[in-house]
C-alpha cells in the first residue's frame, strides 16, 4: 500500500458522492426510501449467498497478513480510518438521517458519526498487555490474546453506523478481518461508511455484504466464520445460536431489552425530567437500551408524569434534515405498527394517554408523537413488550420491594436505572438483574466501560479491554521460570 493510499483527503464527500460509490447500477438492486418522506434515496446492492461465500474467502485470505502487521501498525491504520470518517462525517450524517430517520442535530445523526470516531480511536489505542499468571521461579505462565480469524458482523437499523463500528473496531484492532452485513432497512449508510474506511485499510480486511435474511443465516453458519457479533432481537439471536452450532463460532449477542427505571421517593421530579426524557426517547425511542418501563413512587407519581409531559411538549419532531428537529419518524412500517398497537391496547385496557396517542400523519407516513401512558400495570402489553419507539408506560408503585420485583420479572436484562439519593439508588441497583444499571441517568455508554446483557438480552461484552478480549482467543504460554 502506497503512502498516497494512506493519506486521508480532508475535502469530504457529500451524500450524492457517497451514494455513487456504493449503490447498485440503475435498474438493479433494492430501492431504499427516505424514512421521513418515503421518497427513494438510492438502490442497495442485493448480494446473494455466492457473493457472501466469496467475501468470506477473501477475508480469510487477507487475515494472516493483517494480523502479522502487529498492534502498532493496525492501530495506526485504524486512527487514519477514524480521520477518514471525520472528514466525511457531514455527508455520512445526511445519508444516515434520510435512511434511518434520525435528525441531524441533537443526540442523533451527527452525534452518531462523532461516536464512530471516538469508539474507533479508543479501540485503536487501548493497551492489552500479556498477563503474567504464575511466576514463582519454577513456572512462568502468561496469558496472551490472539486474533480469532474472520468475524461476521450483523448490525441493526436503529444505530447502524455506531453499532457497526462497535463490532468492526475491536475486531480489526485484534487482527481479525471482518465481513459486515447491515440491516436490510439501512444498508446504504453502512456501505458508505465502509467505503470511506476502505480508502485507508488494506484490501479485503473489511468487506460489506448487502443481502437478505438468507445471507445473514449463511454468515452465522459459515464454516470459515470464527466469530459472530450480532445486535438485534432476541428471536433472531436464538436463530444465530442455532446456526452457529455447526462451526462452533464464538458469539457476542446484544439482544432485545425492556429496560426498567425506578424513581425512588423523595426525588425531585423537575431535576430528573430532562434526563428521564432522553433516557426513554433518544433516537425517538428506537434504542436497545432505552428506558422502556418507568416505575414511580406513589408520593411523586403525578409530579413526575407532569414534568415529563412538560419536556415532551418542548421537543420538535419532523424531517431529520430540518436543523430545528430533534425527533424523527419510526424507521419502518413494521415498527410503526408495533407502537400503534401497543398504545391502542393500553388505552383499551384503561391506560391514561397523557401526551400523543395517535399517529402524527400531518408530519408524514411513519411519524408517531411522544406518547406517555400513565396508570398502567405489569401484565399489560405496553409494559411487558418492548415498544422500541416513542411510547413510555409509567407505572405507579408504593413499595420499593415491589418495584424491584417488577423490574426483574421479565426475561430481559440489558439495562436499568435507579433515580434518587445516590446511596439508596446504589443499594437498589445491586438487586437489579441487568448488565448495566445507571444511577440518575439512563442509556449512556462509554468506549472504555464494558457493555452487555443478561437473561434474554444476550451475552458477551463490548467496549474497552473486555471488548478487545471478546474478539480474541486466549492463549497461555507456559514454560520454566525465568532466572
Amino acid at each position: 500500500m502506497s503512502d498516497s493510499t494512506l493519506d486521508v483527503q480532508a475535502t469530504g464527500l457529500d451524500e450524492a458522492a457517497l451514494l455513487a460509490r456504493i449503490q447498485a447500477p440503475e435498474g438493479e438492486g433494492r430501492e431504499i426510501p427516505d424514512a421521513a418522506t418515503r421518497e427513494i434515496i438510492g438502490r442497495a446492492p442485493v448480494d446473494g449467498v455466492a457473493a457472501l461465500d466469496d467475501a468470506i474467502a477473501r477475508a480469510k485470505a487477507a487475515q494472516p497478513a493483517w494480523e502479522a502487521l502487529g498492534h502498532d501498525e493496525r492501530s495506526a491504520l485504524l486512527l487514519k480510518a477514524a480521520d477518514a470518517i471525520d472528514a466525511n462525517a457531514e455527508g455520512l450524517a445526511r445519508l444516515l438521517s434520510r435512511e434511518q430517520g434520525k435528525p441531524l442535530g441533537g443526540p442523533n445523526a451527527r452525534f452518531e458519526l462523532g461516536a464512530c470516531g471516538a469508539w474507533l480511536r479508543t479501540a485503536a489505542t487501548t493497551p492489552l498487555e500479556p498477563e503474567v499468571i504464575v511466576d514463582d521461579g519454577q513456572v512462568h505462565a502468561e496469558l496472551h490474546y490472539r486474533a480469532v480469524g474472520v468475524v461476521g458482523a450483523i448490525g441493526p437499523w436503529n444505530w447502524p453506523l455506531m453499532i457497526a463500528i462497535w463490532q468492526i473496531a475491536p475486531s480489526l484492532r485484534m487482527g481479525n478481518t471482518v465481513v459486515v452485513k447491515p440491516s436490510e432497512f439501512t444498508p446504504l449508510s453502512v456501505l458508505a461508511l465502509l467505503s470511506v474506511m476502505n480508502d485507508v485499510l488494506p484490501p479485503d480486511v473489511l468487506i460489506g455484504i448487502s443481502g437478505d435474511r438468507e445471507v445473514g443465516a449463511r454468515l452465522a453458519s459459515h464454516p470459515d466464520i470464527d466469530k459472530v457479533m450480532f445486535t438485534g432481537s432476541t428471536a433472531t439471536g436464538r436463530r444465530i445460536i442455532e446456526a452457529s452450532a455447526g462451526n462452533l463460532a464464538r458469539l457476542t449477542l446484544e439482544l432485545g431489552g425492556n429496560d426498567a427505571g425506578i424513581v425512588l421517593p423523595g426525588t425531585d421530579p423537575q431535576a430528573i425530567a430532562q434526563d428521564l426524557f432522553w433516557g426513554a426517547f433518544i433516537n425517538t425511542g428506537q434504542t436497545c437500551a432505552a428506558l422502556k418501563r418507568l416505575y414511580v413512587h406513589d408520593s411523586i407519581y403525578d409530579e413526575v408524569v407532569d414534568a415529563l409531559a412538560g419536556v415532551a411538549e418542548q421537543m420538535p419532531m419532523g424531517n431529520g434534515l430540518d436543523e430545528g428537529n430533534v425527533l424523527g419518524p419510526l424507521q419502518n412500517r413494521q415498527q410503526f405498527d408495533i407502537v400503534s398497537r401497543l398504545v391502542d391496547d393500553a388505552r383499551a385496557h384503561g391506560g391514561r394517554v397523557v401526551t400523543g396517542g395517535a399517529p402524527a400523519s400531518e408530519l408524514g407516513e411513519l411519524f408517531y408523537p411522544i406518547t406517555l401512558v400513565a396508570d398502567v400495570a405489569d401484565g399489560m402489553a405496553i409494559v411487558d413488550e418492548e415498544q422500541f419507539g416513542p411510547a413510555l408506560p409509567i407505572i405507579r408503585y408504593s413499595d420499593v420491594e415491589d418495584a424491584i420485583a417488577s423490574a426483574n420479572r421479565l426475561d430481559v436484562g440489558l439495562g436499568a436505572s435507579v433515580w434518587g439519593d445516590q446511596d439508596a439508588a446504589r443499594a437498589v441497583a445491586a438487586r437489579i438483574q441487568a448488565g448495566t444499571v445507571w444511577i440518575n441517568s439512563h442509556g449512556g455508554v462509554h468506549p472504555m466501560i464494558p457493555f452487555g446483557g443478561v437473561k434474554g438480552s444476550g451475552y458477551g461484552l463490548e467496549f474497552g479491554v473486555e471488548g478487545l478480549k471478546s474478539v480474541a482467543v486466549p492463549q497461555v504460554v507456559s514454560g520454566p521460570g525465568r532466572r
